[in-house]
Order: structure tokens, then C-alpha cells, then sequence
């Protein structure tokens, strides 16, 4: 869509039934509008519009119908955002809500994706699980939980105050269908990749993915393809049961029944198998994770006279019998520390303004413990 078929413009005054608006400027744009920063000229306050492109009014009314539902209960009890109004300017639907700070995205990104301390995380986690306890009180499920969802109220007078925000792609929990495609691939939940019956419990577990990434400082599982996802799930955390894996529509994209001790189980595809399956080559990313770790283990034995020697290191099999000569790195782009290689994988999806930090070395001493045990527990994933 081009500019010119965006038919709203800085300076613009904006009319509802509840009040007239004057365009300061422009936050952001994303897929279906754009939303900017206003005036109630009646009040004076200062409020966010969300002003629809042609042609994904649907959409807006998708929300519309979700805030209705949500102002039913107290939204700012809830930590939800809060719509105020919402009307026709020619071509566009607009929505106005309360005006918040930025996005935990941007957050992150402002301070180059350096980790949240325990304390802050603890803060933000017991609001958005209220958030979910409020949108199941009215039977909603958001099904977009993400870091630009997650909005700061105000970081300076309210620091780590936060309110979930865009309720485009919310579903009423009855109407959530098994085998539905949904949520951005990095926050995709496991009963969506396999095809599992859906409901509010998915959103849980995008909070809890969420959290996870606002502790490390970067995303721990790898975001280029489902079936690498279900794999480092399954490294991480075990097989599914089986009972589980049964009910999947999409189980047989990832997993093969196999005939076990006269029983027959679900095994997960090797990446030789999902090739076959695909007729895509699987990047085997992991298996170079499971090298790299082996190979520190051995360097970072406790008892030298079991430590790897430098001939041994060298013929290792992360070195895949081929010595490359290194590579001539600034400094500013050694940004990857330890606990990152152990579990990060590269994705074409990561946004590209974003950069994995180095380890909060201002860190409180008893704070570094705790990220040491994340470190030592990755170590043992692939045990």
C-alpha cells in the first residue's frame, strides 16, 4: 500500500462522537495500520490511535469486539490496555487507547538485548499471569503474546509496570479450532506445531517463552523451521507421552511409529528422516551445539590430568578434521558469550536491530550465580 492511500497525516484533526483528536506524530506502522501519537483536544490528554489501512478494517473489528469483551472487567486490574473510543475517518477505522510508554521489544532492544534481573522478571511475570487470568474470565485467549505486545506503562515513574496489548487475532476459547495455524513462529506453542486441541493454555506457555528470553537476553530455542523447534524441545525437555503425540494432526510431520519393546511408540525423526519427509535438506545446527559442548567439557575439565591436550582439541570432531584459518573479528562484534552457544541457533526470523548481548558483567554477585546454573544446566542437555 503507498503512502498516498494512507489518508491520515501528521497535524490532521481526527472527530468522534467523545471527542476530536489532533495527529502529533506517527509511533510506528505495522501489516494492517499505523499508530499515532494524539491529542484529545477536549481534554488535553494525550492518547494512541490505531489508524486501519484500507482494507483490513476486518481485522480492527476483530479487536473491536475483543476490547467490548474485555471492558467488562477492569482492564487496568488486569494489566490489558484500555480502548477509549473508536470511530470512521473516510477509508480508516481508528481505535484510541490509553497512551502507554514502548514495547518490551524495544526495550530490549535500546539496551542491546542485556537480560532483566530476577526481581524485574518476577515483576513482570506476576502482571502478565494476572493478564491471563483476566482474559479467561471472559473466556479470551490472545494468541499473540509477544515481546511488541507487551507494553511499558510508564518505565520512569512506574518502572517494569506492564500491559498487554493488540487483540487482533483473539479468540473466544470456544471457538478455537484444533489444527488452526497460528502465532508468530518464535513464540509458536508445541500444541499449535502438532496440531493439538487448542485453548487458553497456549498463551501460557508464549508467557512462559517469553520470560525465558527476557532472562537469558536471547531466544533459547531456535526459530528456523518447526521441526527444529520440536527437536530442541525434545532435547531440552524429553518425548511427549505418547498418548499426547496420538492426538496431534501434525505429530507425523515431526515423529515416526516405531515398534519398541513389542510396543509401538512415537520416535522423533532423525534430520536424515525429515529430509525424506520434506525434500528439504535439514540445517543440523545441533549436532555442531552438541560438538562445540562436548569439546568445552573436555577443555574445561576440573582435574588437569583428564583435561583435553591441544593435539587432541585440534582432532576433535567439531573441528570436522579441517582446520580453517580464523577469521579477523572486530572487537565490538564479539558479542556471544558462553551460555549463549550453548543453546542460541541462528535465525533469519531474529530482527535485525536486534544484537544477543554479552553477559551483564555489572551484574550482582548472586545474580551471576544464578546465570552460572542456567550455563551449567545447558551443558547437560545434550549429556
Amino acid at each position: 500500500m503507498t503512502e498516498n492511500s494512507f489518508e491520515v497525516q501528521e497535524n490532521f484533526i481526527l472527530r468522534s462522537h467523545e471527542g476530536v483528536y489532533i495527529v502529533e506524530k506517527f509511533l510506528g506502522e505495522g501489516t494492517f495500520g499505523k499508530v499515532a501519537k494524539c491529542t484529545n483536544l477536549s481534554t488535553n490528554k494525550e492518547v494512541a490511535i490505531k489508524i486501519i489501512k484500507k482494507g483490513f478494517n476486518h481485522t480492527a473489528q476483530d479487536e473491536i469486539k475483543a476490547m467490548i469483551e474485555i471492558s467488562k472487567i477492569d482492564a487496568h486490574k488486569y494489566n490489558l490496555v484500555k480502548c477509549v473510543d473508536w470511530f470512521h475517518y473516510k477509508s480508516h477505522l481508528c481505535m484510541v487507547f490509553e497512551m502507554l510508554d514502548q514495547s518490551l521489544f524495544d526495550f530490549m532492544n535500546d539496551r542491546r538485548s542485556r537480560p532483566l534481573f530476577v526481581q524485574e522478571i518476577r515483576d513482570v511475570a506476576c502482571q502478565l499471569l494476572i493478564s491471563l487470568k483476566g482474559l479467561k474470565s471472559i473466556n479470551l485467549v490472545h494468541c499473540d503474546i509477544k515481546l511488541d505486545n507487551i507494553m511499558l506503562v510508564n518505565q520512569v515513574s512506574e518502572p517494569f509496570r506492564v500491559k498487554l496489548i493488540d487483540f487482533g487475532l483473539t479468540k473466544k476459547t470456544t471457538d478455537m479450532r484444533t489444527g488452526t495455524r497460528m502465532q508468530n513462529i518464535c513464540f509458536r506453542a508445541p500444541e499449535v506445531i502438532l496440531g493439538l486441541p487448542l485453548d487458553e493454555r497456549l498463551d501460557m506457555w508464549t508467557v512462559g517463552y517469553v520470560l525465558a528470553l527476557l532472562y537469558a537476553g536471547f531466544y533459547i530455542l531456535p526459530r528456523d523451521s518447526e521441526y527444529n523447534i520440536i527437536r530442541a524441545m525434545v532435547e531440552m525437555q524429553g518425548m511427549p507421552d505418547n498418548e499426547h503425540l496420538d492426538k496431534g494432526l501434525y505429530t507425523n510431520k515431526f515423529f515416526t511409529k516405531t515398534e519398541e519393546n513389542s510396543k509401538v511408540v512415537w520416535k522423533l525423526d532423525t534430520p536424515e528422516q525429515q529430509s525424506q519427509k520434506t525434500g528439504e535438506q535439514v540445517k543440523d545446527e545441533m549436532k555442531e551445539v552438541e560438538q562445540l559442548i562436548d569439546l568445552l567439557k573436555q577443555m574445561l575439565e576440573v582435574d588437569p590430568n583428564k583435561r583435553i591436550s591441544p593435539n587432541d582439541a585440534l582432532r576433535h570432531p567439531f573441528f570436522k578434521l579441517e582446520m580453517k584459518k580464523p577469521s579477523t573479528t572486530k572487537p565490538q562484534d564479539l558479542k556471544t558469550s558462553s551460555h549463549q552457544i550453548a543453546i542460541r541457533s541462528r535465525s533469519a526470523c531474529s530482527p535485525s536491530s536486534s544484537s544477543f548481548s554479552r553477559y551483564p558483567w555489572s551484574a550482582c554477585a548472586g545474580e551471576a550465580r544464578s546465570k552460572h546454573k542456567l550455563v551449567r544446566s545447558n551443558f547437560t542437555l545434550w549429556n
